[in-house]
């Protein structure tokens, strides 16, 4: 399989639309005049360059939880995990585990397929126990971009000791704050998804991670439904 950050790519489309936005421009990092549109369309950009990068991400969830994204390249692999779970992608496996108190559980299944697009259900495993992934947050942007009465507010801040732009996003289908850092990096996400109030807050940011970061948990169970010979 190419590399997994190509396909994830595929859900980190460009933001075009224009917006009903609060004031009409604002700074970008090089201190260059922007619009709001082009402004959540920088995000976006920035969110799906990350793919790309090498890095290991700590996250506050609720209740004092914790999750991690961490992503290696050569070859690209992903691995989310949040309580009692974990989602890895890697070339040879797509990987969904369980992880309680007892005996970890893992399912593989084949990698996402050469230029694919992954399916959403990919991420909805771990957006459903809390953390949500960057390509949700690319989708979401997105779609407020194409809601013609959405209303976006910007303003910065500083998350783990990185930069980060913010968008207060105002719309009828649901009301979210999503904060960026320079390098592309989540650094927070406030909203209700699917009914259920989201929160995550970058606590770490380092850009080397630990190899082991992409193994199964030791010891779990393993049910291989991967075809015959991949």
């Amino acid at each position: 399989m190419p590399a997994a950050s190509t396909t994830l790519r595929m859900l980190a489309v460009s933001v075009i639309a224009s917006l009903t936005v609060t004031g009409c421009q604002t700074l970008d990092d090089a201190g260059r005049t922007i619009g709001r549109a082009d402004l959540v369309n920088d995000l976006a950009t920035r969110l799906d360059g990350a793919l790309e990068l090498t890095y290991s991400a700590d996250y506050q969830l609720p209740g004092g939880q914790t999750a991690t994204i961490v992503q290696a390249q050569d070859p690209a692999r992903s691995a989310y995990t949040w309580p009692g779970g974990k989602l890895t992608v890697t070339p040879e496996a797509t990987s969904r585990c369980e992880t309680p108190a007892g005996r970890a559980t893992c399912t593989l299944e084949a990698p996402p397929a050469p230029n694919a697009k992954p399916t959403v259900a990919l991420f909805a495993e771990a957006r459903q126990r809390g953390l949500i992934t960057p390509p949700i947050v690319v989708g979401l942007l997105t779609a407020a971009a194409l809601d013609p009465d959405a209303v976006v507010a910007q303003s910065d801040t500083t998350l783990a000791g990185h930069h980060a732009t913010c968008v207060d996003v105002d719309q009828s289908g649901g009301d979210f704050t999503a904060c960026v850092t320079t390098q592309g990096v989540l650094g927070s996400f406030t909203g209700q998804l699917d009914g259920e109030q989201v929160e995550v807050a970058l606590t770490g940011y380092r850009d080397t991670v630990d190899g082991a970061a992409f193994d199964l948990p030791p010891g779990a169970g393993v049910v291989d439904r991967r075809p015959a010979g991949s």
